[in-house]
């Protein structure tokens, strides 16, 4: 195992993170609406749920790591940059199959899209692990969300361009402006591989990367991130008997409460099924996107599938594949199964 100074300065090394995202090796202090409010003139910083001696900068600017808005697409069989073992967000709403690769999200964390006619926005956290697609429609209008730069328990906070509030994207919920308090429902979608996703829908398609000339989609910023000791950018407490790193799958009943397992106790149990008819599964060939720093070289951590089933059928549900330290930071009472 590396140690942070090594992993640092392999980093910076790599090159792989430049310009302003620099600033994250160097830590970045909390501030507060009187130092914000320059950037985010529109938002209402009077409305919040939170300490705002809890956000953090995490180095770019606002939408200085630039969410996707008019996502392009190919189609499963020309997808051949791909290696079968990469991770993909894999979505399917009313017949319409979409893949999103880590890849890509890498790079600009929110995808603003539509399928199936629903406006969703596809999002990943990389330093949470957080995999996460939300229905855009709330209270009447449609919402396009973008990064704020700014991490709270190192998760990613989004912001939406109708009225510039700020939302927790971990648990989907409105933190601090307008629509303090609003929560966005979440999609049933899964992390697989791209040989998984393939095999569900062979007319798929795939999101390509839209900046190919300015990023290097395929590499892992952050090289070694989850076999590292502690987690970065965070303060807050962590998990006990359980690596900070390690992967913790998670399921909500959507009034708030969660169970959860660690990866390597589903990776033990191959499936685990509870007595109101959730059943997880885990099977090899998925490649960690923050292993090594080539994506499609990553350890396998394997697929995970969570499902509900109602006398013969089984349908999709909500889950996360998400870092230990993250779901212990938001969910603290949740007792992670072993």
């Amino acid at each position: 195992m590396r140690s942070f100074q090594t992993w640092r300065k392999s980093i910076l090394a790599s090159g792989l993170i430049a310009g302003a995202l620099g600033v994250l090796w160097f830590g970045a202090a909390s501030a507060g609406p009187s130092a914000w409010k320059y950037e985010w003139p529109k938002t209402d910083f009077s409305k919040t749920a939170i300490d705002f001696s809890e956000v953090m900068s995490g180095g770019p600017p606002k939408d200085g790591i630039p969410s996707i808005e008019d996502p392009k697409f190919m189609s499963v069989s020309e997808a051949d940059h791909l290696a079968d073992t990469e991770p993909v967000i894999g979505l399917e709403v009313k017949g319409e199959w979409k893949a999103y690769p880590l890849q890509v999200l890498m790079w600009h964390e929110i995808v603003n899209d539509e399928i199936g006619g629903m406006p969703v926005s596809v999002t990943f956290c990389p330093l949470c692990n957080a995999a996460i697609v939300f229905d855009r429609r709330l209270d009447g209008r449609i919402l396009d969300f973008g990064t704020t730069g700014k991490l709270r328990n190192s998760d990613l906070i989004m912001y939406d361009r109708q009225t510039e509030s700020w939302w927790q994207q971990f648990i989907g919920q409105g933190i601090v402006g307008e629509m303090t308090g609003k929560k966005l429902k979440i999609i049933p979608a899964r992390l697989e591989s791209f040989a998984r996703f393939k095999a569900r829908a062979t007319q798929g398609k795939v999101l390509i990367p839209t900046y190919s000339q300015r990023r290097r989609y395929g590499a892992n910023p952050y090289p070694y991130y989850d076999s590292m000791p502690q987690p970065f950018l965070y303060r807050g407490d962590l998990p006990e008997g359980i690596a900070p790193l390690a992967r913790v799958i998670s399921v909500g009943d959507g009034n708030g409460v969660f169970r959860a397992w660690s990866m390597e106790a589903l990776k033990r149990e191959k499936r685990v099924e509870t007595e109101d008819g959730i059943v997880l599964t885990w099977s090899p060939g998925q490649n960690s996107a923050l292993d090594a720093p080539s994506i499609r070289e990553g350890v396998d951590v394997g697929n995970v599938v969570v499902q509900r089933k109602n006398g013969n059928e089984m349908s999709d549900v909500a889950y996360g594949v998400d870092f230990a330290f993250a779901f212990h930071a938001f969910y603290p009472d949740v007792q992670i199964k072993r």
